[in-house]
């Protein structure tokens, strides 16, 4: 499926929120246009291969707002696109030239940015790490690090796209802002006025936890439903740990899988109704999940510049 065939997307973001935003209208079939300063985006140079990923399949454009033959150039290409993305701290893009008011009317504009526009925050330097902070969804594991950037990724990128999709649906001329710390607080809100549990889903109970195996591997234990806790205190072999459920830590259980190595525990449950299973490692997880198993180079910094001129005259 190709809903997006035929639209147009100038991208002027940097980092990761916005090229995995961009990548996602990708797959679903738009041309993407990156409008890359000379330097080109630093992602090419502090993160090569993750560049890679998420920018294969695209154009880059080289363009230098700060002079006017590159403004021309950029608003040029502006009044082409179906969709613009940018990523500047609140009225930059404007500075520079290529704000909502330089796009078309019936475009859909789309701004991600740290905080939103209109508070306090507005003007504040941050990346993920800081939006997750203020938006308290690190409260539980600090300090702990997520695992991925869930401000950039999820409430950023996937909130810019479900926007974006939303507009084109809604007949395009859209201006929207994306705020990555007001998102991120969306995904922890329905937690405000308290858990069932404390901690029910972040290291509360036994029933949901990491465990280590012999083998120094991890088994991910998710049996909330008791028929589930069940089953599995049963195949382990301690039923007697049946009634104790809720409980934030059960040594018995934790020794128990600690007895015996990942691959063990895996084969064990097989077919079993136990919610239990790998920390798999990345490699293992793109053999059986990976959706792009060949990931191509991204196109050199202004690679289809002289293209888009000629194209444009």
């Amino acid at each position: 499926m190709a809903p997006l065939t035929g639209l147009l997307v100038v991208d002027l973001t940097r980092y990761l929120p916005g090229a995995y935003a961009s990548r996602e209208l990708l797959r679903l079939g738009a041309r993407i246009v990156r409008l890359e300063p000379p330097e080109g985006d630093p992602l090419r140079d502090t993160a090569p291969t993750w560049h890679d990923a998420l920018n294969a399949g695209k154009e880059s454009v080289v363009c230098d707002l700060k002079s006017d033959e590159g403004l021309s150039f950029g608003r040029a290409l502006l009044a082409r696109a179906d969709v613009v993305l940018e990523g500047f701290r609140p009225g930059v893009a404007e500075r520079l030239g290529v704000g909502p008011g330089d796009a078309r009317a019936d475009a859909v504009y789309c701004s991600i940015t740290g905080f939103g526009l209109d508070v306090r925050h507005e003007q504040r330097a941050g990346h993920d790490l800081n939006y997750l902070g203020w938006a308290g969804a690190l409260a539980d594991t600090t300090p702990a690090l997520p695992p991925l950037q869930i401000a950039d990724l999820a409430a950023g990128a996937l909130g810019a796209v479900t926007q974006i999709l939303a507009a084109l649906v809604a007949g395009g001329g859209a201006r929207i802002t994306v705020s990555m710390t007001h998102r991120s607080h969306d995904l922890v809100a329905h937690r405000v006025a308290g858990d069932p549990i404390p901690k029910l889903l972040t290291g509360g109970v036994a029933c949901y936890r990491i465990y280590e195996t012999a083998d120094g591997r991890h088994l991910t234990v998710s049996a909330l439903e008791p028929k589930f806790w069940q089953r599995l205190c049963e195949v382990v072999g301690h039923p007697e740990l049946i009634p104790s459920q809720w409980e934030p830590r059960l040594p018995e259980l934790e020794d128990a899988i600690a007895s015996r190595p990942l691959a063990e525990w895996l084969e064990l449950f097989d077919g079993e109704e136990v919610c239990a299973g790998p920390v798999a490692t990345l490699e293992e997880a793109a053999r059986e999940f990976g959706v792009n198993t060949t990931i191509g180079a991204a196109p050199r910094v202004g690679e289809h510049t002289e293209a888009w001129r000629a194209e444009l005259r």
